[in-house]
């Protein structure tokens, strides 16, 4: 089996590689292969993890290379992580918008619709490449806005062997098996929703759902997890445990007030982490590759990020408690997105063996009141080669009401660029939920197109 990532050079691959040893023996991996448009990113992100596997002998063949062709050809699963434009974009597409008080976040808002505007183009580009290297390839998608970008693959490449991946769900499914003391296995999670845009509605352990008691807990001692920064009364209201993400709509007031008030976005916060650590280890391999240093840049970049995460969002510092960085880096790599990736090959390619992930996929009735082709993320069966949703059947109006209004803005942002419409971009925008209006829209839309230049899409 051969297994590529495209965006390899990005700082997750030394954790990626850590994951894909820990798995090793699950999964009848011979090639790891590890693709970058940028060499010298790739050769930095090479060092560190070559200095990583010093002390163990990896059992497959690890090849780094800047040719998507190769990369590409005879692979058996594609993951694409890259981020088209790099840091600097994720800057602009959170501060336009911050202008016009609008949230400005990676993902969710106009920062999302910029991403997919600049990435679905790319990602349809390297589509045509497995199509004609690698067709009968599985297609995994990290790159954000997950969601979207998977719907473009499906419904506009109409590449049906595509899955899109996002480790926020399955990081609320660990906290909560370690809550009620037991292994992930042996609870079934019922969740459902778009990418960034989720809810917990059941948590089946032993037949019982768990999450009305749970919210009883939380409404009394308060939610024991950063991610859900919530009040009480609002979760008890929902009658479901929301993913974080859903703060940028339940509080997309306070959440802007933060962003204008910390005077910078989360891309501004961690740029200068990421431009410290690349820089570290350019010196470093200059100076003849101490292994040690070169350790201690990658940890120190690793507690910045993790010790930083939605604290300007929120307003908040993370109150949980100190753990070695080491640790977190095990943790990371074990049950971290790579480890999501991982559970989904493992149960993709061995016979019998079955289990169940939230995932992108196309909603085929799991959701009765979505599209049959509409991109949701929910809990699935991964097994035989087979990934397929849940029936989760109706969903309560708050969540579906949200859902159609943002899958309706996810289409129209795809149509967008595939037609090169300057009208269905304003449309798309305006349609947001957290857009107030046309004009701001428009704004928005002009500022993109001067600001991103060259990686904008030409629209007409």
């Amino acid at each position: 089996m051969k297994l590529t990532f495209i965006g390899a050079g990005g700082v997750r691959t030394p954790l990626v590689i850590e994951s894909v040893l820990a798995f090793q023996s699950r999964i009848p991996l011979k090639e790891l292969c590890l693709m970058d448009i940028d060499s010298e990113r790739l050769e930095l992100i090479r060092m560190v993890s070559e200095m990583r596997l010093k002390n163990v002998q990896p059992e497959f063949e690890l090849v780094w290379t800047t040719d998507a062709e190769q990369a590409i050809r005879d692979s058996d699963f594609i993951v694409t992580t890259f981020r088209q434009g790099g840091i600097a974009s994720r800057v602009i597409d959170e501060q336009v918008p911050l202008k016009y008080g609008v949230l400005g976040q990676e993902t969710t808002g106009p920062g999302g619709f910029a991403m997919a505007m600049r990435t679905i183009p790319v990602v349809l580009d390297y589509l045509e490449m497995i199509r004609r290297l690698a067709p009968e390839a599985w297609l995994l998608n990290f790159t954000n806005p997950a969601g979207i970008i998977t719907e473009a693959i499906n419904t506009v490449a109409g590449y049906e062997r595509t899955v899109g991946i996002c480790d926020n769900p399955s990081a609320m499914e660990r906290d909560l098996a370690a809550h009620f003391g037991v292994p992930l296995s042996q609870i079934f999670f019922e969740y459902y929703g778009l990418n960034h845009l989720g809810w917990m509605s059941g948590i089946y352990l032993e037949g019982k759902n768990h999450v009305p008691g749970l919210i009883q807990e939380i409404k009394e001692n308060g939610a024991p997890w950063h991610w859900l920064p919530f009040h009480p009364e609002l979760i008890e209201a929902l009658g479901v445990i929301p993913n974080e993400y859903l703060l940028f709509y339940y509080y997309t007031q306070r959440a802007v007030e933060n962003l204008l008030k910390a005077g910078q976005s989360r891309a501004q916060q961690i740029q200068p982490f990421v431009d410290e650590l690349y820089a570290s280890l350019k010196q470093i391999r200059d100076e003849g590759s101490d292994p040690m240093r070169t350790m201690e840049a990658y940890e120190q970049y690793q507690d910045q990020r993790h010790g930083t995460y939605m604290t300007i969002e929120t307003g908040e510092a993370h109150q949980e408690e100190k753990v070695e960085v080491e640790k977190d880096f095990m943790e990371i790599a074990a049950e971290g997105y790579s480890g999501v990736m991982l559970r989904l090959i493992e149960g993709l390619t061995q016979k019998g063996e079955a289990t169940r992930i939230i995932l992108n996929v196309p909603n085929r009735g799991t959701l009765t009141d979505m599209a049959d082709d509409d991109v949701v993320e929910v809990t699935c069966y991964v097994g035989d080669g087979l990934v397929r949703p849940f029936a989760m059947g109706k969903i309560p109006d708050h969540a579906l009401g949200l859902m159609k209004r943002v899958k309706a803005y996810e289409r129209l942002t795809i149509q967008a660029v595939v037609e090169r419409s300057y009208n269905l971009a304003v449309k798309a925008l305006a349609l947001h939920p957290l857009i107030p209006s046309y004009e701001t829209a428009k704004s928005i839309l002009d500022d993109y197109i001067v600001q991103h230049g060259k990686y904008f899409p030409e629209l007409h």
